[in-house]
C-alpha cells in the first residue's frame, strides 16, 4: 500500500472549507485530511469530527510535522499572510484560498517568501482550469478572435438577499478588517484572475464599488470595474452578492469573431452572417484540492505553476487598484503587478 498524501488544513474559516474537505475525503488517490488547525478551536474541532481528521491546537506542531505533504489555507482573507509566512518556509506546496492577500504591501512579502524558499504556491481560483475555458484560451492563442477589443465577465450570486453570512462561522465576510472588502473582493477576484490569465498583465483600472441593498452595510455588495490590459484589451468585471438571475460568465469580442455563453447551451463561438458553434471543451486541468495533490506529486510543470502564480499575484494588484479607483473616482494605475514591474 502506497503512503497517504497528507494534507494539513490551516483554518476552516472560509465558506469553501466543507467543499475542500469533501474533495479530500472523496479522493481515490490516497489523499487524507491529516490534520486541522484553527485559531477558533470549536470550529476546527467540528470540521475534524465531521471529516475524520485530527484537530491539532498547536500550529507550530503542524508546521514541523514531517508527515505533512502540503498545506491548505482557508482562513479569513486578511489572515492569509501570517499563515503564508509560516507555511511557505517549510518548502512544501501551499494552496491558499483566494485572494492571495489583500494589498500590494502584503504581496511584496509573499513574493520575497516564494523567491527565498522556492515554495509551490497557488490560490483557490478555478475558472481558467475548466475544459471550456482552456479551449477558449487556445482559441485566443491561435488568433481565432482576430484583434480582441473588449471582454467582460460577470460573477455574482444572491448571498446578500439569501443572508448567507448570518451564519456565525461566516460573519467575518461582512467585517472589513477580516474580509478586506465585500462582494467585489469575494467574487470580483475570480473574474479578475480569469481575465488576467487570458489577457495578461493590466495597467490601469476604473471602478465603482459600493453597497446597494443594505443587507450587510459594512462592506460592498456590488461592483463594476473597467480594466485596461497591457495588450490593449479593455475588460469589464461585474461582481456582487445581489444577483437574483440572468446570464453571467465570459464574453470576448474580436475582429474575427466572438465567444459568449448561450443560456442552457454553453459557450459558443461565432460572428454575424454565420451560425455560432459550440466551443469544444479540452481536458480540464487540476484545480483547488486536486491541484494541491498534483503539486505534491510533482505532476505540474514549473512553467504552468509560475504563470498561474503571477496571475494570482497580479490579481491582488488589480483588485487594490479597483478599490482605490472607486474611492477616488478616477482611473488608477496598477501597482506591484507584472506589467508595472516590466516598465
Amino acid at each position: 500500500m502506497s503512503r497517504p498524501i497528507n494534507i494539513a488544513v490551516l483554518s476552516t474559516a472560509h465558506i469553501h472549507t466543507k467543499g475542500f474537505l469533501e474533495a479530500i475525503k472523496n479522493g481515490t488517490d490516497g489523499r487524507v485530511a491529516y490534520a486541522i488547525w484553527d485559531d477558533v478551536p470549536d470550529r476546527g474541532q467540528r470540521y475534524a469530527k465531521d471529516f475524520g481528521s485530527t484537530f491539532v491546537p498547536d500550529l507550530g506542531a503542524v508546521l514541523k510535522d514531517p508527515a505533512v505533504d502540503g498545506f491548505l489555507i482557508a482562513a479569513e482573507n486578511t489572515r492569509h499572510l501570517p499563515l503564508l509566512e509560516k507555511a511557505l518556509p517549510t518548502g512544501k506546496p501551499v494552496f491558499c484560498e483566494k485572494p492571495l492577500c489583500t494589498s500590494t504591501k502584503e504581496l511584496a512579502t509573499v513574493r520575497e517568501l516564494v523567491q527565498k524558499h522556492g515554495s509551490t504556491l497557488f490560490c483557490g481560483y478555478f475558472q481558467p482550469f475548466g475544459g471550456v475555458m482552456r479551449a477558449i484560451a487556445a482559441k485566443i492563442q491561435a488568433g481565432d478572435f482576430g484583434q480582441i477589443t473588449h471582454v467582460r465577465f460577470r460573477n455574482a450570486h444572491h448571498a446578500a438577499y439569501g443572508r448567507w453570512f448570518d451564519n456565525p462561522d461566516l460573519q467575518w465576510f461582512t467585517d472589513p478588517a477580516l474580509a478586506g472588502g465585500g462582494a467585489f473582493m469575494d467574487m470580483g477576484t475570480h473574474a479578475v484572475h480569469l481575465l488576467r490569465s487570458l489577457f495578461g498583465p493590466a495597467t490601469e483600472v476604473w471602478a465603482t464599488i459600493g453597497n446597494r441593498c443594505g443587507a450587510y452595510p459594512r462592506v460592498d455588495d456590488f461592483g463594476i470595474a473597467q480594466i485596461t490590459f497591457a495588450s490593449g484589451v479593455l475588460g469589464t468585471v461585474e461582481a456582487g452578492w445581489i444577483h437574483q438571475g440572468g446570464p453571467g460568465g465570459l464574453e470576448i469580442q474580436g475582429s474575427k469573431g466572438a465567444v459568449w455563453d448561450v443560456p442552457g447551451k454553453g459557450y459558443h463561438f461565432g460572428k454575424p452572417g454565420s451560425e455560432a458553434q459550440p466551443v469544444q471543451a479540452l481536458d480540464e486541468a487540476p484545480k483547488t484540492v486536486d491541484r494541491l495533490v498534483a503539486a505534491i506529486q510533482k505532476k505540474l510543470s514549473a512553467a504552468e505553476l509560475k504563470a498561474d502564480l503571477e496571475a494570482c499575484m497580479d490579481s491582488v494588484a488589480i483588485m487594490e487598484a479597483a478599490y482605490q479607483a472607486s474611492q477616488g473616482g478616477s482611473w488608477v494605475k496598477v501597482a506591484g503587478g507584472s506589467a508595472a514591474k516590466a516598465k
